[in-house]
């Protein structure tokens, strides 16, 4: 017999009624309403549902619109929502913060959500509405992640391919029963479009900045908040561009550019790096009870290093590695402690561990204004790579690594002598071990060929000079060259001026510069600029242009340059007016009259039906021709296309050679490392054995497998030999890859000629390098920020 209902408030009635009969006790529910579960009781107040069945199709109700057809779609739309894989991925990243965030112990394979995780939800929500819990701050480095360029083609190859799925299934709709192969199923023009869509016109995809070796390694080393799925500079707002101290030694505190974008494209530190997750991590030494460890190197990210207590670099250590004091200046989350040397638990690597690669070349930064530091930092990626260029008098010792990162000169790959040297190539003889030779497909004797005046993006020059002697011996990594802003091995962006600090008439008033003439006659500052001429010929609906070196009502003088394309000779020396490319276009005229028509039948045609349409050096340019370059199209008429077979069996015959050549000379590196030894079983990349395990090595055998599809692993269990074996397979790749680019590159030339634009029958080049000498107007400055105009 129910006498009171559940939820029913007691008021004296109900109390007296309870006590006259026979109750032992009473549920009371004590109505907490500033309780920490407050906000879960009026959510249940609010809600209608009473059951499971109820709550789905309420849930179904909202998202769809409409009600549910039966009771197992409503539940299931839940499912598929966030517990099905098919449908629902958090990422590694996600389920890495998530148990991070709620600490669960989920392995990371686990990529959609469970129930706990939603109870785990809940409960933070709660706190959160209590105050029990932090907000996340959002500048925080732990909670945002660099999404690397492999990351962004991945994601660009899962639209390419979703597109491709698409046309597949559309086609075979198409075709009935009949027989098609994957062939007339597949276009992979869908693929290549959106990836070279991509190369071509996303907003982070950017013409690498090649000034000189610096400005080049360090739009390497860009990060941007900037581009898809990231800020706009307008709504960008103070907070996000501002330092935060879970950048240090991750991000870089100086380099940004002014203006706009400040504070939103930064640059890595110099010892960080991206983990796999795409968090920044920066290297510590561990400390243990006050005593450091040397040897090894811990990467923490922001997340992992926020509790830990961190000495500086430049604490003084003991020789034992301990720290020299008993209270160590510290550092933890965003504070500065003085501990004892017991609580540190790490130490920093480097004091220029919290700037990036520009900021530490600059000498003496701690005495830098952090402004002048952004400017002179930035200032030295511009810097003009000159004739002569001169390494700092004083540096920071960071300058030969920068040289050596940044590529861009030729490097030895072992110990050896040099042979010989001239102004365009190096030979080097390597010293090698028979073991050496056993695994290369390489001569000891290296032939290496100078970058002699090539064009940069930013139209500067690479020309890369000797910096060694015949006879001299080498090291493995020493520069073999120098030249473009590296001098000794060391970057080199300027020279080392005497600067006085005085009025000068008032011609340097402010940040005005006054030089010294010798300055100017010594070329010290005289650089090399090379800039790219081109002229297309086209068909027009007059006839087709022509690249000649006749053009009408043009002096002999004038011409006397052009070769018989009408393309300037290399080595001119040329002035603005001057002409470069010859050329004649057809030119529409009203109908002539009979007396004409009777004299051009006479004398043939005359001149004036062309008119000049020639490249002429603009305006300023004085410099020589030092390359020139002629693109057309492979004209097919009958004897063209007898050459083109001719041409295109001998291509094979010749790299049919060459492969068999490269292929006997790896089985009898093989058979001399595998003699007769049994096998422990060697498979194709696709899991297949191709040589059982037990059976002996011999010529036969070895001669049946496709080297490009091998395992290189594993052959025998003896790692003397299966070491060996893997290398050998992996420069036999290499050297293959080399030769199959070449036949390849070399038929597309004879059967295509060169791939130019619609419509475009030839495209001549000419490439004019000139020399600048420092003059009014020029802007110099130094790397303290300290800048100012000629």
């Amino acid at each position: 017999e129910i006498v009171l209902e559940r939820d029913t408030i007691l008021d004296e009635e109900a109390i007296e009624m309870v006590s006259e009969m026979d109750v032992k006790s009473v549920f009371i529910q004590k109505e907490d309403v500033g309780g920490d579960y407050a906000i879960i009781y009026n959510t249940l107040n609010k809600d209608t549902s009473n059951s499971e069945l109820e709550a789905v199709q309420h849930i179904y109700r909202q998202l769809r619109g409409a009600d549910a057809p039966d009771n197992e779609t409503a539940r299931g739309i839940i499912d598929k929502l966030f517990f099905s894989d098919k449908r629902y991925d958090l990422g590694e990243v996600g389920r890495y913060k998530i148990n991070r965030k709620l600490n669960l112990n989920y392995p990371i394979e686990q990529k959609t959500l469970t129930k706990e995780d939603i109870i785990e939800i809940i409960k933070y929500l709660v706190r959160l509405t209590n105050g029990k819990a932090e907000i996340d701050d959002i500048d925080h480095l732990s909670n945002r992640r660099v999404r690397t360029v492999g990351e962004q083609l991945y994601a660009q190859f899962g639209v390419g391919l979703a597109r491709m799925a698409r046309t597949i299934r559309e086609r075979m709709n198409v075709r009935d029963n009949e027989v098609f192969t994957p062939v007339d199923l597949i276009n992979a023009r869908t693929l290549s479009s959106v990836i070279n869509s991509f190369f071509g016109t996303s907003q982070l995809s950017q013409f690498l900045d090649q000034t000189n070796p610096l400005s080049e390694i360090t739009h390497k080393r860009r990060i941007s908040a900037l581009g898809p799925g990231g800020l706009s500079r307008e709504r960008a707002g103070f907070e996000v561009r501002d330092v935060h101290y879970s950048h240090y030694g991750r991000l870089c505190t100086i380099e940004t550019p002014e203006g706009p974008n400040i504070g939103l494209i930064s640059t890595l530190c110099v010892h960080a790096k991206i983990n796999e997750m795409g968090f920044i991590e920066t290297p510590y030494r561990k400390v243990d009870n006050g005593k450091v460890e040397m040897k090894k190197l811990t990467f923490l990210s922001a997340e992992e290093e926020d509790i830990a207590k961190i000495a500086q670099a430049s604490a003084p250590l003991t020789e034992k590695g301990e720290f020299a004091e008993d209270k160590v200046s510290s550092r933890q989350t965003g504070d500065f402690p003085i501990l004892d040397k017991t609580e540190v638990e790490f130490m920093d690597v480097a004091p220029n561990q919290i700037v990036g690669l520009s900021a530490s070349l600059i000498p003496f930064l701690e005495h830098d204004d952090a402004n002048r530091a952004l400017m002179g930092s930035n200032m030295q990626r511009q810097a003009v790579p000159l004739i002569r260029p001169q390494q700092p008098i004083v540096g920071t010792g960071l300058e030969a690594k920068a040289a050596r990162d940044s590529r861009v000169q030729i490097l030895a790959e072992g110990d050896g002598v040099i042979e010989y040297v001239d102004g365009k190539e190096i030979h080097i003889r390597y010293d090698r071990t028979e073991a050496d030779r056993l695994v290369s497909f390489e001569d000891d004797l290296r032939v290496y060929n100078m970058t002699k005046f090539i064009k940069t993006n930013q139209e500067t020059c690479i020309n890369h000079k000797p910096a060694v002697k015949k006879g001299q011996r080498m090291k493995k990594g020493d520069f073999l060259t120098e030249g473009y802003a590296v001098q000794n091995g060391e970057v080199a962006l300027g020279r080392n001026l005497q600067v006085a600090f005085m009025p000068w008439k008032g011609y340097n008033f402010e940040d005005a510069i006054v030089i010294n003439e010798k300055v100017v006659r010594e070329d010290l500052f005289t650089s090399v600029h090379i800039s790219e001429y081109e002229l297309e010929v086209r068909d027009t609906k007059l006839g087709e242009e022509e690249l000649t070196p006749d053009i009408p009502n043009v002096s002999e003088e004038a011409t006397k340059d052009l070769d018989e394309n009408g393309i300037i000779r290399m080595g001119a020396a040329i002035k603005e007016g001057d002409i470069l490319i010859g050329k004649i276009t057809p030119k529409g005229e009203s109908d002539p009259t009979p007396e004409e028509k009777l004299l051009r039948a006479i004398f043939g045609d005359k001149a004036g039906d062309a008119k000049d349409a020639s490249l002429k050096a603009p305006n300023g340019v004085e410099g020589v021709v030092i390359g020139k370059k002629l693109f057309q199209r492979a004209k097919k008429d009958k004897n063209a296309k007898i050459r083109e077979k001719a041409s295109l069996e001998k291509l094979e015959k010749v790299h049919e050679k060459n492969t068999t050549d490269l292929k006997d000379l790896l089985l009898s590196k093989l058979q001399t490392l595998l003699k007769d030894k049994p096998s422990l079983g060697v498979a194709n990349n696709f899991g297949e054995m191709q040589i059982g395990k037990g059976a002996k090595f011999n010529a036969k055998n070895l001669a049946t497998l496709d080297y490009q599809n091998i395992n290189p692993l594993g052959w025998t269990g003896d790692s003397s030999i299966d070491d060996p074996i893997n290398t050998l397979l992996h420069n036999y790749n290499i050297k293959y890859n080399e030769e199959l680019g070449r036949y390849k590159r070399e038929k597309f030339n004879i059967s295509i000629g060169d791939e130019l634009p619609a419509g475009v029958l030839k495209l001549a080049k000419v490439y004019i390098a000139v020399k600048r000498k420092l003059k009014v107007g020029d802007k110099m400055a130094g790397r303290h920020g300290n800048k100012g105009i000629v």
